[in-house]
């Protein structure tokens, strides 16, 4: 276990590398407005079953 560490920190420290400041600000966004499109997505399949949920049993009720 303490050599798994001790590699996965040197592997830290040798072949990873930041990205810019600039790059990440980028990402920052691309990222936002997936989830942005995500849960508007999500959102609107969520309303469309509930509503056809709701015709169902209304239509069973009646």
């Amino acid at each position: 276990m303490l050599t798994y560490i001790k590699e996965s920190i040197e592997e830290l420290r040798n072949n990873v590398t930041l990205p810019s400041r600039a790059e990440s600000s980028n990402l920052m966004v691309v990222v936002a407005v997936f989830s942005i499109l995500f849960a508007l997505a999500t959102w609107g399949v969520d309303t469309v079953f509930s509503k056809l949920i709701q015709l169902y049993f209304n239509k069973i009720l009646n």
